[in-house]
């Protein structure tokens, strides 16, 4: 006998809620730590006697908790694929005297060099930049509704859109439990999660349209679903194991700037494929349910 991903909706929706009550309490008492995109940082900018390569600066940097600072290593000489005579570094706002013994710290351990410039930035993310991103997402979500509304029903649209918050609030919550840098790359993820979510879920209700129009009036609903799912699970299997396996090597092998990035895709693709499964669907069993109960009761 196949898993009845449907008839256990309830204990799928407790675990759903399980993962996403503690990120809540986490995002309202502690909040976010926020990078430097959104609350500015110092700039440095460090001209060495030697060329350099970033990774050196970054090891140099870890001692002080510096090594998620922005480097960039620029030369106007010819210099070897990888390195550079000057870097631009930017970090999070320091105080004089941690500035101070970050470029100590720099110079002992990688090399001597000219300070050419020193400066304090402010934020690439502003309030308003951040107030348009909400707009965009909102706008998103109410295009996503007309779509799905249109090509399927309204039902789907809003159960869609219900497992879409589902991951980007555990992604959300997540970063906020570990306390996980939160910089532009993590907008970007959060926007990668949404798109990949969607069509994982909306590939499940395809094959439940398509069920439905040989369904009959008093067939199980909760069984056709549940051939729907199963008819549609390998591929949802395949699809997330291979976006997965690529997300991992990024994490392991792509460098301290791309970690937390690749972590907010690595928690969403997980939340997705798991939304898909065992929330969009069951969400909109139950909300059919409840109507067929009022249509009775009536």
């Amino acid at each position: 006998m196949k898993f009845d991903f449907v008839g256990k909706r309830i204990w799928w929706f407790i675990i759903s809620a399980l993962v996403i009550i503690p990120g809540l309490i986490s995002m309202a008492v502690q909040g976010f730590n926020l990078g430097i995109d959104f609350t500015g940082g110092t700039l440095l900018d460090l001209k060495f006697s030697r060329a350099v390569s970033v990774s050196e600066v970054r090891d140099a940097l870890l001692p002080f908790g510096l090594e998620h600072s922005t480097i960039q290593a620029y030369s106007t000489g010819n210099m070897q694929e990888g390195s550079a005579e000057a870097v631009l570094i930017r970090t999070k706002v320091l105080t004089d005297d941690e500035r101070r013994a970050a470029l100590t710290g720099i110079a002992d351990r990688v090399a001597p060099f000219e300070i050419l410039r020193v400066e304090k930035v402010g934020a690439v993310i502003g309030g308003e930049l951040a107030q348009k991103a909400l707009l965009a997402l909102s706008i998103t979500t109410l295009g996503i509704i007309a779509y799905v509304s249109w090509r399927f029903e309204y039902k789907f649209a809003v159960a869609a859109v219900i497992a879409l918050f589902h991951d980007i609030l555990i992604v959300m919550g997540a970063f906020s439990l570990m306390q996980k840098e939160i910089d532009s790359t993590f907008v970007a993820a959060i926007l990668t999660v949404f798109g990949y979510s969607i069509s994982d879920t909306i590939v499940i209700f395809d094959r439940i349209r398509e069920n439905l129009r040989t369904f009959r009036k008093g067939d199980d609903i909760e069984a056709m679903v549940n051939k729907s799912i199963w008819q549609t699970l390998a591929r949802s299997i395949y699809t997330v194991l291979t976006v997965l396996m690529a997300t991992l090597s990024l994490y392991l092998f792509g460098g301290e700037t791309t970690k937390n990035f690749a972590l907010a895709l690595l928690i969403g693709f997980i939340s997705g494929a798991y939304s898909s499964i065992f929330n969009a669907s069951q969400i909109w069993v139950v909300w059919r349910e409840i109507e067929q109960r009022k249509r009775a009761t009536a």
